[in-house]
């Protein structure tokens, strides 16, 4: 994509310092559009599809069948006055916001949708995706201690030890990947799989299920949605903010959950790779050029069913006690992992 931007500039008769230096621009703008886009309509279809699964209407005001009420709650939220609290630390209160969203716009640019239509295709993008998305948990732990209020407080450091515990079992499913294919890049990951029977969640199906539960917990969804417990903690970690700096905590959370599931899909799932080998388009002679928007569309199609499952799980499964979150990754997650990664390699020794 570098390289296809660079020949825009030359062909333009433009001079190519402007486009080294304006290279990091172009994504990062280009993310942040998508983001905003995305995470609006994942509102939607989550009300949408829980209105669905408990017998409700959903949103049905605002635009035809309720289509801009996202839309009008983004601009309700946007005018709405911003509160800081008298004895707050109204620095970190204020930067708090925008270090828990800045990894979930960043990550996005590692994401392969295509095999050449990836803005970082870093040798080690599978280590630099899961090392950037760990930043995050400063923001809530700074939020919380600079909000100066107990359940604040309380919600920061349930979700910083429910992130820790988590974290590892994670790492470790993700490792079983790295082993099977050898490389961390997600380009290679996904291209590597080829049709279904090359996915890799035949080999680690243990570790597809473990990736998938320490997802739900990284992103505080049901059932390990305890650091915002309302019948606890008020709302955790954002009791205190108001306007768009809360929002910008959902914005992330949202923004984090098409990243986690399109990473699912990529790492077991075949990514951007058909399911049945080949491309429709690769087959026509004057449009295979093209063939990039057809894996866009299997790794999008891949990435919405993770992302409606999620959804399922949160509209058909109760809230943990934290004592039963905390025992299940310790006790239950992380050795599994373990054989889980044990399981693999010896698979990859002798058949792979």
């Amino acid at each position: 994509m570098y390289d296809f931007y660079l020949k825009i500039f030359k062909y333009l008769s433009l001079p190519k310092l402007i486009g080294v230096i304006t290279w990091p621009v172009i994504p990062f703008a280009a993310i942040a559009a998508l983001m905003i886009v995305l995470v609006l309509f994942l509102v939607l279809l989550e009300r949408k599809f829980l209105a669905l699964l408990t017998i409700r209407k959903g949103p049905n005001r605002v635009g035809p069948n309720g289509l801009f009420q996202t839309v009008a709650d983004a601009i309700k939220l946007l005018f709405k006055e911003d509160i800081i609290p008298a004895n707050a630390n109204k620095i970190l209160f204020t930067i708090a916001p925008v270090v828990f969203f800045f990894p979930a716009m960043v990550v996005y640019g590692l994401i392969p949708f295509a095999h050449n239509w990836v803005a970082i295709n870093a040798s080690c993008g599978l280590l630099l995706m899961l090392a950037i998305s760990a930043i995050s948990i400063l923001g809530l732990l700074s939020a919380g201690w600079a909000s100066n209020n107990k359940y604040s407080m309380l919600g920061a450091m349930r979700a910083v030890s429910q992130a820790i515990s988590y974290e590892l079992p994670l790492v470790l499913s993700a490792l079983s990947v790295v082993v099977l294919s050898g490389t961390m890049n997600l380009n290679k990951i996904a291209f590597g799989q080829g049709n279904i029977f090359g996915w890799y969640i035949f080999p680690s199906f243990f570790g597809f299920v473990i990736f998938l539960i320490c997802t739900l917990a990284e992103l505080n969804r049901v059932p390990f949605d305890l650091p915002e417990a309302e019948s606890e903690l008020v709302s955790g970690y954002n009791t205190e903010y108001s306007g768009m700096k809360f929002a910008l905590f959902f914005l992330a959370e949202y923004a984090a959950l098409f990243v986690y599931s399109a990473l699912i899909v990529t790492l077991f799932l075949g990514g951007y790779s058909s399911p049945f080998g080949g491309y429709i388009l690769g087959l026509i002679p004057y449009i295979k050029k093209v063939v990039f928007l057809e894996q866009a569309f299997w790794l999008m199609s891949k990435t919405f069913a993770i992302i409606l499952l999620i959804m399922w799980i949160r509209a058909t499964l109760p809230r943990l006690r934290a004592d039963q979150l905390m025992s299940f990754s310790w006790k239950f997650l992380l050795p599994l992992s373990f054989l889980n990664l044990l399981f693999v390699a010896l698979f990859k020794y002798f058949i792979g």
